[in-house]
């Protein structure tokens, strides 16, 4: 099995890849993980890993200016379908639009926009930047045995915008900073968190190694 970590440009590269092969080693799973910028092997992966840090507008800029790579993944996910996970900011490129300076195209995937965080209590800092608790809103196989809610594990955001899906059952997974957003989003063989897997240790390497072996 082929995992390939897109690079475009954006996204914590090297520490993903370390997170992804430390986590199928936990599992005993023999997955060959891969960054490339080559849209051929994302044509081809088995199961794909979108990252990405910084402005929304960018970050869909780096990912269409790498020539083939939107109608690679589009291959790979809507017509073979394989798995997706989209991280931070290449989770807000599964939005229809981002709003984060400008207005920008995202890939559509889950129909919906990226908008500014507005937390109702003026103490609290933007950009989100620490440890938070998720509230699970529908199960699925990515949370498979990860403890949630008030008492469970703590994932790591730093982030100033978030989704706002138009279709709820696209909400998995919410966090609250001030105001309750998405924390993870997905539909069908397509999953992306706003937190940081790779950065949140045990829940992150949780998340990463159901996602290894999650047959949507």
């Amino acid at each position: 099995m082929s995992v390939v970590i897109i690079d475009y440009g954006s996204g914590n590269l090297r520490s993903a890849e370390k997170a992804f092969m430390r986590a199928a080693a936990e599992h005993g799973l023999k997955d060959a993980i891969v960054v490339s910028s080559d849209p051929q092997r994302v044509a081809r992966a088995d199961r794909i890993v979108l990252p990405g840090v910084g402005a929304f507008a960018d970050c869909m800029a780096g990912l269409s200016s790498t020539v083939g790579m939107v109608e690679a993944l589009n291959e790979a996910v809507l017509n073979r379908g394989a798995p997706l996970l989209g991280v931070c900011v290449g989770m807000q490129l599964f939005a229809t639009r981002g709003l984060e300076y400008k207005t920008a195209d995202g890939l559509d995937l889950i129909h919906g926009e990226v908008r500014a965080l507005e937390p109702n209590d003026p103490s609290l800092k933007i950009p989100h930047m620490g440890w938070n608790v998720l509230d699970e809103v529908r199960a699925h196989p990515v949370l498979k045995d990860i403890p949630l809610g008030p008492d469970g594990l703590h994932a790591y955001f730093v982030h100033s915008y978030a989704i706002r899906p138009e279709r709820p059952e696209d909400v998995i997974a919410t966090a609250d900073h001030g105001e309750t957003f998405a924390a993870i989003v997905g539909r069908d063989n397509i999953i992306g968190t706003q937190f940081h897997p790779e950065k949140s240790q045990a829940l992150g390497l949780a998340l990463i190694g159901n996602f290894l072996q999650w047959t949507p």
